[in-house]
């Protein structure tokens, strides 16, 4: 029994889950997250997460008091010394002119909270108890007062009618043929403005503005494609205004040896010819290998929006390896209701994308005198951008 209750006397007793966090699980399941990632983000068992699921009429009846201004009994006071730093912190870019988002203030708390766990004796437990969740921001929002501003400154009309007979007429096609999910793909382009500064910043309660910087305009513009189940993932494809940058050159970059396919011409715009090449190149050659190391039928669905650069006739410039490959195209302003890959897979990458950024610009600017606009414009180089995109 002695090293029962010795092992039991080295547990950490967890924080109670709060009123607005178990209102917030609930709202992500309902929005359809499942309970084993919500059991992840929120660093609980899903047994926790599935009762908090049951209790969700008693729970959604009750009112927290307004304004998230309370402190918990088990919040840790290094928690409390993070946040009154991270204000400091945020007042000192706002005089300073910088910009200051949510992904920058995220990584600036991990920093304090890991610099003061070194300095104060006796919070090496509380080593984990800091996670940089949005519930987190929310009330650290709440506490200190602190909201967004625009620095500087086209929703299509969607047609509702026309996605809802598209989604039957596509299930009719995916029954009747027999696909699965491992074959159904689905491809959509995005720009990434790769060294733009944030639009929004946020700022502390007392100021309603900030003077803008000029953008960065420097653009390319990525083509993704996975499939539904999502185990295969297409090399991307990537457009540049350049062939060689100096930056392959400067790091000797070979181009083949890259996780994306890199493409040029002066706009940075996918265009007809090259999407035929990534497809013919890139695309069939990845499905077929990936059909047949699976033991599946050798065909496959591919869904695209009905863009120009998407050719009508697509099926015909295949090469007669991939005839297997049937095309569906999505209809007009359906885009926003139906393109998967605007279900958060595109944004959840620039999030990524954004993330790792900042990490590795905090590594620079908290050392020296430079401004994050100086670090992006004299220390990020393309291959740098290639490198995030990788991790991202």
């Amino acid at each position: 029994m002695a090293p029962k209750k010795a092992a039991e006397a080295g547990k950490r007793k967890k924080e109670m889950i709060q009123l607005e966090d178990k209102k917030e699980i609930i709202r992500k399941h309902e929005g359809g997250m499942r309970l084993t990632d919500l059991a992840k983000e929120y660093g609980r068992r899903a047994s926790t997460i599935g009762t908090i699921l049951k209790m969700k009429k008693k729970i959604t009846g009750r009112d927290a008091a307004k304004g998230v201004t309370r402190v918990s009994k088990q919040r840790p006071p290094v928690l409390e010394a993070v946040e009154k730093l991270l204000l400091l912190w945020i007042e000192q870019k706002q005089r300073a002119g910088g910009s200051v988002t949510k992904a920058i203030i995220c990584e600036k708390a991990k920093a304090l909270h890991a610099d003061l766990l070194k300095q104060l004796p006796g919070t090496s437990a509380d080593a984990e108890s800091f996670k940089d969740s949005r519930g987190w921001f929310e009330r650290f929002k709440t506490r200190s007062g602190i909201h967004s501003v625009v620095r500087h400154g086209e929703a299509a009309s969607s047609d509702v009618a026309a996605a809802e007979e598209f989604a039957t007429e596509f299930l009719e096609v995916i029954v009747s043929e027999g696909y699965v999910p491992q074959q159904v793909f689905n491809c959509n382009e995005t720009r990434l403005f790769w060294k733009r500064m944030p639009k929004r910043t946020f700022i502390t309660e007392e100021e309603t503005s900030l003077p803008g910087h000029k953008p960065t305009k420097d653009r390319l513009t990525f083509l993704f494609c996975a499939n539904a189940s999502g185990d295969l993932k297409i090399k991307p494809l990537l457009f540049y205004h350049s062939e060689n940058s100096r930056a392959f050159k400067k790091h000797k970059v070979n181009k083949e040896q890259l996780s994306i396919l890199w493409q040029y011409n002066s706009k940075a715009w996918v265009t007809r010819l090259l999407f035929v090449k990534w497809v013919n190149v890139v695309f069939g050659p990845a499905v077929k290998k990936y059909l047949v190391d699976n033991n599946l039928p050798l065909k496959a669905m591919l869904l695209m929006d009905n863009v120009p650069d998407h050719p009508p006739g697509l099926e015909e410039d295949l090469l007669e390896d991939f005839n297997f490959i049937k095309v569906m195209f999505l209809p007009p302003n359906t885009t926003p209701l139906l393109q998967p890959m605007d279900q958060q897979v595109i944004s959840n990458f620039k999030k990524l994308y954004t993330r790792e950024l900042f990490r590795r610009c905090f590594e620079m600017i908290d050392c020296s005198s430079l401004t994050l606009h100086e670090f992006w414009r004299d220390h990020f180089d393309i291959v740098s951008c290639l490198q995030i995109i990788t991790i991202a």
